[in-house]
Formats: C-alpha cells, sequence, structure tokens
C-alpha cells in the first residue's frame, strides 16, 4: 500500500492509500488487521468483523465493490427510527414535469441560520428512480456550521462531492478525507460519514448516483494514459472513534428520511481493506486531451468518471469537468457548438470563467439542459469567437463541470420557485441575427 506523507497542523492524521478500484488495507492499531481470512473466530484487540457490500455478491470480478471492517461494535443494534422531516432534500422520480426551456440558477444563498452539511441539501432535479437503481439527483449543499454527533448514512445513493466554497473534512468509516474546492470525494452508497466545515460557511455540488458505481471511463484509442489515472484517487488510513456520546444518525432510506440515536460513535473501524472505500481526487491531476488540429472535440473526452447503464456508450450518468486547457485549433470555431444533446446536461462552476459564457453563469451557479434542448455559447461569445485571431491560448482561470446522464433530469418543484432562478436566460442567445447572404 503506498502513502503519501502526513498533513500538518490540525490535519496530521489525514493520510491517503492511492487507487481508484484497487484492494487496500488499513489498520489504526498494529495487528487489527487479520491475515490470511476474512473472519477469524476471534479477532485482535475483541473486535467485530462486518462485510460491507457495494454491489451484489455476484457481479464480475472487475464490479465487485465490498470493505471487510474490524469493528468495536457492529452496525446492528441501532434504531428505532423515526421520519426526520427535510424540505429540500428530494429523491427521484419527481413530479415536477419538465419543459423544454433551458434553465439556469445564480448561487444559491448562504443560510443565515444554523444549518450543517444535511440540513443544507437542496435539490436541484433527478432522473430516473431511486427504488430502480437508475438516474441521479443533483443537489447543492448550503452549510455554515459542522454536523458535530451527527452521521449520514444514504442506503438510496453513492454521491459524488464537488465543493466550490470552502472546504470539507469528512470523517467515515475508513478513515478521513480533507477536500478541498478544485477537488472532488465519493462516498459509497451506505458508507455512514460526519462532514465538519473548517472555514466556514461552505457550498458545493452534490450528484447523488442510483445507478451503478462511478468509475475511470474506457480510454479506448487514446490508449493506456491520459485523463484521469487510477493512482491519483486517494483512500484515507484507517483512523476510529470510540466514543460514548449521545448521538444521531440520520438514514436515507426508499426516498425518505430517517433518524435514530446513537449512544456510541459509528466512525469505529479500527482496521480494513476491500475496495469500496471512499475517495477523494484532486482535479488539477487529469491530464487533459484536446484537439491539436482542428474542430471542438466532443466533451466526453473530459469525462473523469462514468457511471454505466445497460445500454454500452449510453451512461447512467458521467461527470465531466473542463478544467485550465490550451486552445489551439487551426480554421476552428474554438468555444463549444452550438448542440442539441441526446443526453441531459446539468452543469456547475467551481471559479473563473466557462468559456461558452461571459455573464450570467457564476461560481456556485447551475444550468440545466435536457436532452434536445438547443443551447451553446451565447451572442457575445459568438461574435467574439468568430472574428478572433486563432494564436494558442491557454485558458488559465476556469473549472467547470458537467453531470450527464441519458435520463430526463427533472427539476424539482422548489428549484423552480428559487429567486435564483433566472427567468431571462434564454435571452442570452437574442443577439443571434441572421447573416445569410445567397
Amino acid at each position: 500500500m503506498s502513502e503519501q506523507p502526513a498533513l500538518t497542523n490540525e490535519e496530521a492524521s489525514w493520510q491517503y492509500a492511492t487507487g481508484f478500484a484497487n484492494e487496500h488495507s488499513s489498520e489504526a492499531l498494529p495487528g487489527a488487521l487479520p491475515i490470511g481470512q476474512f473472519s477469524p473466530q476471534q479477532l485482535p484487540y475483541g473486535l467485530y468483523a462486518e462485510k460491507f457490500s457495494a454491489t451484489a455478491f455476484t457481479v464480475a470480478r472487475r464490479d465487485s465493490r465490498r470493505c471487510w471492517f474490524y469493528r468495536i461494535r457492529p452496525s446492528v443494534g441501532r434504531g428505532p427510527n423515526q421520519p426526520y422531516v427535510h424540505a429540500t432534500w428530494h429523491t427521484a422520480p419527481l413530479s415536477q414535469p419538465a419543459s423544454p426551456d433551458p434553465l439556469r440558477w445564480s448561487p444559491l444563498a448562504l443560510p443565515t441560520h444554523p444549518t450543517d452539511f444535511i440540513d443544507g441539501l437542496v435539490t436541484l432535479a433527478a432522473s430516473g428512480s431511486n427504488a430502480l437503481h437508475t438516474g441521479i439527483a443533483v443537489h447543492l449543499y448550503l452549510a455554515n456550521c459542522s454536523m458535530g454527533d451527527r452521521y449520514l448514512l444514504n442506503a438510496d445513493g453513492e454521491l459524488l462531492l464537488v465543493p466550490q466554497q470552502g472546504r470539507l473534512l469528512i470523517a467515515t468509516e475508513c478513515g478521513r478525507l480533507a477536500v478541498a474546492p478544485g477537488e472532488m470525494a465519493i462516498i459509497p452508497r451506505g458508507l455512514k460519514f460526519s462532514v465538519a466545515l473548517p472555514d466556514g460557511p461552505s457550498r458545493g455540488y452534490v450528484c447523488e448516483n442510483y445507478g451503478a458505481s462511478f468509475r475511470l471511463p474506457e480510454r479506448g484509442v487514446l490508449g493506456s494514459d491520459g485523463l484521469a489515472n487510477d493512482r491519483d484517487f486517494l483512500a484515507p488510513t484507517a483512523w476510529f472513534e470510540d466514543r460514548a456520546a449521545r448521538g444521531e444518525l440520520i438514514t436515507k432510506f426508499d426516498g425518505g428520511l430517517w433518524r435514530c440515536e446513537l449512544a456510541h460513535s459509528p466512525l469505529d473501524v479500527v482496521a480494513w481493506v476491500g475496495n469500496a472505500a471512499p475517495l477523494k481526487y484532486d482535479l488539477a491531476r487529469f491530464n487533459t486531451i484536446n484537439t491539436v488540429s482542428f474542430d471542438h472535440p466532443d466533451p466526453s473526452l473530459f469525462t473523469v468518471l462514468t457511471s454505466p447503464s445497460d445500454s454500452p456508450g449510453v451512461a447512467n450518468a458521467d461527470f465531466v469537468i473542463f478544467p485550465p486547457r490550451w486552445l489551439v485549433a487551426e480554421h476552428t470555431f474554438r468555444p463549444p457548438w452550438f448542440h442539441r444533446n441526446v443526453m441531459s446536461e446539468l452543469m456547475g462552476l467551481v471559479h473563473g470563467q466557462y468559456d461558452a459564457r461571459h455573464s450570467g453563469f457564476e461560481p456556485g451557479g447551475a444550468s440545466l439542459h435536457n436532452g434536445h434542448v438547443p443551447h451553446g455559447p451565447e451572442a457575445a461569445v459568438h461574435a467574439a469567437a468568430a472574428t478572433q485571431a486563432l494564436t494558442p491560448r491557454y485558458l488559465a482561470d476556469t473549472l467547470a463541470f458537467m453531470f450527464e446522464s441519458r435520463y430526463l433530469l427533472r427539476p424539482s418543484a422548489q428549484a423552480l420557485r428559487r429567486a435564483e432562478l433566472q427567468v431571462d436566460y434564454a435571452q442570452s442567445w437574442a443577439g443571434l441575427e441572421g447573416h445569410f447572404r445567397p
């Protein structure tokens, strides 16, 4: 197992094992991890063995995701659960019908009253069905305080987190992850975790993936290198709490939220082995591939992770980024072309400016273009790009991304009522006049 150097100051214990789907092993106490078998009759330190499965037992070996936990107390015995009311976190299928209009939101306002990661989740749109394990939901988190003795378990979907403002310190059953803007994290379906906010008020994006787990896309004709590399995905080393304290576990199950009281911290895994661990990834390590001749390539070339569907080549969800990169295409309109895509696209912006937008698309904001809804560069961008000198140009201050899905993304009713919804978004194309001269 390869490890990176320890971090400093208050984060001194945040160390990582590398790899995306590789099997890792980690122990917080020497000898806590059994060797040669997963569940011997008696475990070191009086621990319990517990198997955590993120996929079915019988999937192909290449797709299997599971961890063995060696913990102070097993997860059974909690409860009873009571319904937990959440006004802004919703689950597919949503009843609000989607319209063929393009949609865009300004950054949602941060809360003024104490709000943690759980209570600060706001659903923008969702597709598919959590019960049928298809589709995704896209949320924003708007928080200003840490979760403390609250913990979250999402049995409906895997979570992909993209911070936009403020770091997240995520304590999980496998260990702890520090995730900053410009990075992303994955929390497997069913894993318990808690989020602290070291920088105060924080905002970011969440993709709740109901379908197959995210994985690296195949590179095809690109060959063995490029795009995201397995070695740059970091899993935490084992870390545990043996702490008796009254707490609360919020469980998302069958689209609803439930709460139960805890007498001890559920983050008491002393050792673990497997490949269903949480991960983080620095998006600056993405090796962008672009044209060196002509034409603007399809955005699928910027895919970091994919959640495949039962139709080869048609994703349940893709996570695509548009990072700093060189533009060198000759005889080419360089921004994204106008298009109508069979896939649905929900975009966000972490920092800087997206090259197809000069105004209205701000860091922390979002846009939604469902399948076959026409979109593309705004009028001012088109006018500038059609006449600019085609010298090599480096896009420096930019990091946009896209959650793309084969399924229609229905906006939530509350998202359509938000004051941040830009009702004049379509006017950004108003200046595209006809120039046809036969």
